[in-house]
């Protein structure tokens, strides 16, 4: 991919990694990929995929089935 020089600035000294990263975001937050798989794609553990969501401030897709279902898992072991 070709990226000009200009915006090549913007996206500090790993632009293409940048790239794929704010791709991977992106695609989280619309949904169209879980956690798990943005952090692959960004090239990234999900620690540190966790990491750069909290530090843009972008919320954790966390459906409100799954976390009920956590809950009762957690009951389940007291």
């Amino acid at each position: 991919m070709e990226i000009p020089k200009d915006i090549k600035g913007l996206l500090g000294p790993k632009p293409e990694k940048e790239i794929m990263l704010l791709a991977a975001i992106e695609l989280y937050r619309e949904r169209k990929l879980s956690l798990g798989k943005a952090a692959e794609f960004a090239g990234l553990t999900v620690r540190e995929f966790l990491y750069e969501l909290r530090k843009r401030k972008i919320p954790i897709n966390y459906p409100e089935e799954e976390a009920e279902k956590d809950v009762k898992t957690v009951e389940g072991l007291v």
